[in-house]
């Protein structure tokens, strides 16, 4: 019994000494590549701002080279352990088989991603619609672009259908035009709501003189007329002129008696007439 508990007790020891071993060491591994991973992914960050990289590039080849990095260090880690890499690798990829096929979701939004980075129909900054949501792009990461919104709202949007569906961009080009609505009333002479539009657009520095200004009448109705007002303006300045045309014209147009369309109804009013005999009576 002595000799059973003997050698039991050595093979234990042994078993300790050759596997424990190997697992410090393997802990070592790990606790000092993780301390390397965050060194290496903060020194590429700052080269990267330091070289001048698209901000729109720079989350996403931070992602790539996290993940790579943590992969090769779980790898290490485990060819630490003594476990056969052969195996390992077969097994790895036969599970990244099936992840895939779980994931097709996730890979299709992965491939949208590098597509919206490699064409660059926006980058980050840039004010989008697109699948129904609007806002600032504020991150493009590996699976979705994230939006910010004008009332501070975060919208995820997926890679995978953002990069196969229509975005409208407003911020690639430096101007943009300002279309204005201004109805009155058919009574009005156009001349002279014409010649007020004029003076309020000569008297703002931020409207552009080319493209010039258009001045039309786009609709007559029976108690209006719309005039329709198109100018230009650099980026920054839209909304800005949008709302103070809109409030000049007003004023303007007070203050010229510019009516505004009143739009009439007629009330008509049915009385009972005195009864009819009947026929034959």
């Amino acid at each position: 019994m002595m000799l059973d508990i003997d050698s039991i007790r050595e093979m234990v020891v042994n078993f300790a000494v050759l596997y424990g071993m190997k697992l410090l060491v393997a802990l070592v591994i790990l606790v000092v590549g993780t301390w390397i991973i965050r060194r290496l992914n903060k020194l590429i960050q700052n080269l990267m701002v330091r070289k001048g990289v698209d901000e729109s590039l720079r989350p996403f080849l931070g992602s790539i080279l996290n993940v790579t990095l943590w992969v090769l260090l779980i790898v290490l880690v485990i060819a630490q352990l003594g476990v056969e890499m052969t195996s390992f690798i077969a097994v790895l990829g036969s599970a990244g088989l099936a992840i895939g096929l779980a994931l097709q979701g996730s890979l299709s939004n992965f491939a949208g991603g590098v597509l919206i980075l490699t064409i660059k129909p926006f980058r980050v900054g840039d004010y989008i619609e697109a699948q129904g949501q609007g806002g600032t792009v504020h991150l493009i990461n590996i699976f979705n672009t994230v939006l910010k919104t004008a009332d501070n709202k975060t919208i995820y949007l997926p890679n995978g259908p953002l990069a196969s569906t229509v975005v409208v961009n407003y911020s690639v080009e430096a101007t943009r035009r300002v279309e204005l609505l201004f109805t009155v009333s058919v009574h009005n002479d156009i001349g002279k709501v014409r010649s007020l539009i004029q003076e309020l657009i000569a008297q703002d520095e931020r409207v552009l003189q080319e493209p010039a200004p258009v001045i039309v009448v786009t609709n007559f109705a029976e108690h209006a007329i719309t005039i329709s007002t198109r100018i230009w303006c650099n980026r920054a300045d839209y909304w800005a002129l949008y709302w103070d045309m809109n409030e000049k014209a007003k004023a303007a147009f007070e203050q010229n008696n510019i009516a505004m369309p009143v739009p009439k109804r007629e009330v008509f009013s049915f009385e009972s007439g005195p009864s009819q005999p009947a026929v034959g009576a």
